[in-house]
């Protein structure tokens, strides 16, 4: 396990670990982009964003009747729509990298709920309201969401820039409708069979785990930008070091 966390964190080096992003390539389209490029662009950010997709897994996990799954993703969109939407057209932001360290706590929660923590191991006759904490969540992940598409070419505020917030906002409602479609078939697929229970508590331990490394991932990001002399070298050889690293993946590709 040493060696997988280790191994891990040398990953974290390279830039190639914050690919949950923006692209220059993305913002260059968006500078005359129309609406359904923001659109396309929403459903492309959601259907790679893993955070938001194993929050979304532990929410769905243990939810069979359609009532329920549909309450519990209506009041996450409701708080991520909030914050997506009225963050980016207040124009109000933070350090990505630190949002997305909350976001990963949040599938920690999810998994260590799911596995009935709070009753085990705080002793609770039940854990906090369920369905308030999704909707904080996602607040938090729509605000995630917003620090991203603030670093697009949005324009002065009014009407055509709010369009292409709603824009944004729709194509993750989509990407987030596909994603759920198909974690509910594989889960359907498994739910009443043996091996679900088998797994279930596995699964959520992986959320865990998988939550804890990403908030590494984000923590370390934050702190390899932020303060890059206390790596060893000053921001400037910092971003000389970057690139002389994806000159030599490059030449190594080549010679493959």
């Amino acid at each position: 396990m040493l060696k997988v966390v280790m191994s891990f964190l040398i990953f974290l080096s390279s830039p190639n670990a914050f690919a949950h992003g923006i692209s220059e390539a993305s913002k260059k389209a968006m500078i005359e982009g129309g609406y359904l490029k923001y659109a396309w662009l929403g459903g492309e950010h959601m259907l790679t964003g893993y955070d938001h997709l194993l929050f979304l897994f532990g929410v769905i996990f243990f939810l069979t009747k359609f009532s329920d799954i549909v309450k519990f993703i209506s009041i996450f969109t409701l708080g991520h729509s909030i914050t997506l939407i009225g963050a980016t057209f207040l124009g109000i932001s933070a350090n990505y990298l630190l949002v997305d360290a909350v976001i990963a706590l949040s599938v920690c929660y999810k998994g260590f709920d799911n596995n009935q923590g709070f009753q085990k191991y705080f002793e609770m006759k039940k854990a906090p309201n369920l369905l308030m904490m999704v909707f904080i969540f996602g607040l938090i992940h729509g605000f995630g969401l917003s620090t991203r598409l603030q670093q697009l070419p949005l324009g002065e505020k009014g009407w055509p820039m709010l369009m292409r917030i709603v824009s944004f906002n729709i194509g993750v409602e989509a990407g987030q409708v596909l994603a759920l479609s198909i974690m509910l078939i594989l889960l359907s697929g498994i739910r009443k069979t043996d091996l679900f229970k088998r797994i279930s508590r596995v699964s959520n331990d992986g959320l865990i785990l998988a939550g804890f490394l990403l908030f590494l991932m984000q923590m370390h990001g934050y702190l390899h930008t932020s303060y890059p002399d206390e790596f060893g070298f000053s921001q400037d050889e910092h971003i000389h070091h970057h690139l002389d690293m994806d000159a030599a993946k490059e030449n190594k590709h080549d010679n493959l």
